[in-house]
């Protein structure tokens, strides 16, 4: 869906917007492609380097913005993660950018919760758990790093929730699923590159 030209882009702008946003800068002169004006979910991950800890994720995971502007938001709001200490300008010569360019959410719809397990894709699908206010994402990203299986996967989503990790297996939780295009830097301000995750059905 995306080129690698564009993947490319969206990366520089959020590196860029990052740096500014920390620095108090509130313009920021960002080389977008045209069709960033489509409205699309994205997440922008801020991870230390060369460690590869988590500094911070944050983004929409429904297209109710255009591109540009939610890339924007997911930049800014990705410094201070409230999970962490706001970002800092020290730091910014020791991290790296990860932006994921997602798809529509889509309700997993099943008969039985089991079979949950041979709707989701490890590698291919990232999920979102909902049950009334509760609600958890989880990029794809994430089960490939820590190599879950769709079972873990799905109950690790619903703990995110707030939920029980069995939650999904009492049908009252809703289940959705989406994938992501990811590109990132290899380096600080470095190479960036398309992530391929290599899906898998492991039932």
């Amino acid at each position: 869906m995306y080129s690698e030209e564009e993947g490319e882009r969206a990366v520089l702008a959020a590196r860029k917007v990052v740096e500014g946003y920390v620095r108090g800068e509130v313009q920021y002169d960002l080389d977008l492609p045209g069709g960033f004006e489509e409205k699309s979910g994205v997440f922008v991950t801020i991870d230390t380097f060369p460690a590869g800890d988590l500094r911070g994720c944050i983004g929409y995971p429904e297209p109710f913005f255009p591109l540009g502007e939610a890339l924007v938001k997911a930049s800014q709001e990705a410094t201070r993660d409230p999970r962490f200490p706001p970002l800092r300008e020290a730091e910014l010569d020791d991290i790296v950018i990860e932006v994921s360019l997602l798809t529509p959410p889509e309700e997993i719809l099943v008969r039985k919760p089991r079979e949950y397990l041979k709707s989701v894709v490890v590698g291919r699908d990232g999920l979102i758990a909902r049950k009334g206010v509760f609600r958890g994402l989880l990029l794809p990203q994430v089960a490939i790093d820590w190599e879950w299986s769709s079972e873990e996967f799905i109950s690790q989503t619903c703990m995110k929730a707030g939920l029980r990790s069995d939650e999904w297996l009492k049908g009252d939780a809703r289940i959705y699923k989406f994938s992501a295009e990811i590109f990132g830097e290899k380096t600080p301000r470095g190479e960036i590159e398309r992530r391929v995750l290599g899906g898998k059905d492991d039932h």
